[in-house]
């Protein structure tokens, strides 16, 4: 699918003219020598053990197929994050805003939450989160010179149950390691790298340079065939 919708397009304005990638290709390309950043760091230590236990383990099969694997502290990750919530909850305010203001029943309690803080963002809180935006992607672009892929976990904790938690402080946990690479527009993918005691999935998430799009699936898939995480099932009662 990829393959096909990357191709230019020169009536959006969102499209950039690059050579298409051959991202079936690369799939299958050889992993020796690549250099991954394990992410480290109070930042990624406050996830749930079971979460990083399953990706240093991940690291590792990485590893026996030729990776050198580097713990790197990925600490910057913090401003990011924040700087994404600052923006994101503003730029759906004002997607929203005559609809919140007109039917405001129309949005969830949580959306409706999370639209309405965003509103309340002044132009200064903005404008300090996109120097923050350009500060971050400019910090990638020198880390993904020395390191092919960062290797971390998708989320810090296990899926939450539908009741019983706020859930607007349950996305922000959610996307604590996600929202970075929102922020900065870089290929990531996250995938089933493992099961907690309780039968949930933990994600692995690899990530790497703007336009490497090609170089995460091979990861990617590399992690696949080498592990049977995408095929394991968790039993339900």
């Amino acid at each position: 699918m990829l393959q096909v919708i990357s191709i230019y397009d020169p009536i959006d304005p969102s499209s950039i003219k690059m050579l298409t990638g051959d991202y079936l290709g690369h799939l299958v390309d050889d992993m020796e020598g690549r250099k991954i950043a394990l992410g480290i760091g109070e930042y990624i230590e406050a996830a749930d053990s079971e979460a990083l236990t399953a990706v240093l383990k991940a690291a590792k099969v990485l590893e026996s197929l030729g990776c050198k694997v580097q713990e790197v502290n990925v600490d910057w990750m913090r401003d990011a994050a924040l700087a994404n919530k600052t923006m994101t909850q503003a730029d759906g305010a004002a997607v929203h805003h005559d609809r919140l203001q007109e039917h405001p029943e129309m949005f969830g309690e949580d959306v409706r939450r999370r639209l309405q803080d965003g509103a309340k963002t002044t132009s200064t809180e903005y404008s300090l989160a996109r120097r923050t935006q350009t500060e971050v992607r400019k910090r990638c672009e020198l880390f993904f010179e020395s390191h092919d892929f960062l290797l971390l976990p998708t989320t810090p904790i296990a899926a939450p149950t539908i009741t019983g938690h706020d859930a607007v402080e349950q996305a922000g946990r959610l996307t604590r390691f996600t929202a970075p690479f929102n922020l900065t527009g870089l290929p990531a993918i996250s995938i089933p790298c493992g099961f907690t005691s309780e039968g949930l999935p933990i994600g692995l998430q690899i990530v790497s340079r703007a336009w490497a799009d090609a170089k995460v699936l091979n990861a990617a898939y590399a992690f696949e065939q080498a592990t049977h995480w995408h095929k394991s099932r968790p039993e339900l009662t």
